[in-house]
């Protein structure tokens, strides 16, 4: 998942976030949290239906076909842990996500498709993979999972009110920061019930979500 790499910004926030220790509540348990998401970053394969999990093929299936990420093109991210490794290979029409549990060098491998809501996503995801793998076109990402345009820029305004509101900023302040001209002009009655107020309180309320762990619903498919 990418932070808003997409999206066209106004003014961003100055602040700079303190480094922290990521609870790894819906990504890769990386030792500091990353401030700087405009790159790729590995997220649990269970919240991340596009991820294609591999593992070592069982006895018998002698045709199966060891994997290696660094001869499909180039690595947007390759992280080693106690579970396998986690890589993002780059595509021009669009990323592939790989667990490997079993990372062994030349280790023939099989693909893991667990039966759940997200099945069918899982299966056109591996299915992408796989045309890569024999050279072929391997088609658009599964439908839902890039960030559409305006779901990005909305990500933007509610991350900005976000940060104000830490910094102490009252709704008022943020309505007029993010563009709502009018949240300087109203007068304190028309202010409560104004749609700018409205506005900055949503974008607020919605940001301490995230914070608290929403964020992994953006992983979903939709």
């Amino acid at each position: 998942m990418r932070r808003c790499s997409n999206a066209s910004r106004a003014a961003p926030s100055q602040r700079t976030p303190p480094r922290r220790r990521s609870r790894g509540a819906g990504g890769y348990p990386f030792a500091t949290a990353p401030d700087d998401l405009s790159e790729p970053v590995p997220w649990r394969p269970e919240l991340t239906a596009v991820t294609v999990i591999l593992d070592a093929a069982p006895a018998g299936f002698n045709s199966a076909s060891p994997v290696d990420p660094r001869a499909l093109g180039e690595l947007l991210a390759d992280l080693a842990g106690i579970d396998g490794r986690h890589v993002i290979v780059a595509d021009g029409a669009g990323e592939h996500r790989l667990w490997l549990r079993d990372s062994r060098p030349g280790q023939p491998l099989a693909a893991i498709v667990p039966l759940d809501k997200d099945f069918l996503t899982r299966i056109a995801s591996l299915l992408r993979f796989h045309r890569r793998l024999l050279g072929r076109a391997p088609g658009p990402l599964p439908r839902g999972w890039p960030l559409t345009a305006y779901r990005l820029a909305r990500l933007d305004l509610i991350l900005r009110a976000l940060d104000l509101r830490e910094r102490g900023a009252t709704y008022r302040e943020i309505a007029a920061r993010l563009g709502r001209d009018d949240a300087t002009k109203l007068s304190a009655s028309d202010w409560k019930m104004s749609a700018s107020r409205s506005f900055a309180v949503r974008l607020v309320r919605d940001g301490i979500a995230l914070a608290n762990g929403d964020y992994r619903k953006l992983l979903s498919i939709r």
